[in-house]
């Protein structure tokens, strides 16, 4: 990584500063300032890499799910903005990576379209402890899925079981569309939380 530039920051650049100041001390609405000022050019963005919106949409949402996650790592002597377009760039290219691999599906049970999710990893090697070894994983996951509340759960399941596009689980529960995608955002967050913290029961 290149040194950080002499120049002074712009106005922007403090404003996320501080905003990520606010979102490590607690403030959930920090995150959601910074979902809402940087969602849509993140669209445009991955929109370059890859044509199904749908999948756009899951990937941009994605990508701030792994930066909220890591962003205790990120260093404020450089550009937010530059640190999240990195990481949504590096997601979305390990993306159109796997989806040329061959794959095995460790996560049956939840057919889906998303990466993050599956689990998939690429089926190289025979094991022949394969079946006991997904069936703990399918076990941990379905856990943590369980483990949601209500409102996250069904639009998980909707959205990754039964395969529903957001505008389709938006009418399904007649509820706005951002809703939705805010619910299936704060899902996927807990989920990733959840099997982080059993990270070690998954390899």
């Amino acid at each position: 990584m290149s040194e950080p530039s002499s120049a002074p920051p712009s106005a922007s650049s403090e404003e996320d500063r501080a905003t990520v100041v606010e979102a490590l001390g607690g403030d959930q609405r920090a995150y959601e300032r910074l979902v809402t000022k940087y969602q849509g050019p993140l669209r445009r963005h991955v929109g370059k890499m890859v044509r199904d919106q749908g999948q756009v949409d899951d990937l941009v949402q994605e990508a701030f799910v792994k930066a909220f996650g890591s962003i205790e790592s990120y260093n404020p002597a450089y550009a937010f903005s530059t640190w999240l377009y990195r990481i949504t760039t590096n997601h979305t290219i390990d993306y159109i990576r796997k989806k040329k691999l061959p794959t095995f599906s460790i996560d049956k049970p939840i057919q889906t379209r998303d990466g993050e999710l599956t689990m998939e990893l690429p089926d190289s090697t025979y094991r022949p402890d394969r079946a006991i070894v997904t069936d703990q994983r399918n076990e941990i996951l379905r856990q943590a899925i369980e483990a949601l509340p209500e409102k996250y759960h069904r639009v998980i399941v909707m959205r990754h079981q039964q395969e529903l596009s957001y505008e389709e689980i938006a009418t399904e529960l007649d509820l706005p569309l951002g809703t939705v995608k805010a619910h299936i955002f704060r899902a996927r967050a807990l989920l990733n939380k959840a099997l982080r913290a059993r990270r070690a029961e998954l390899e």
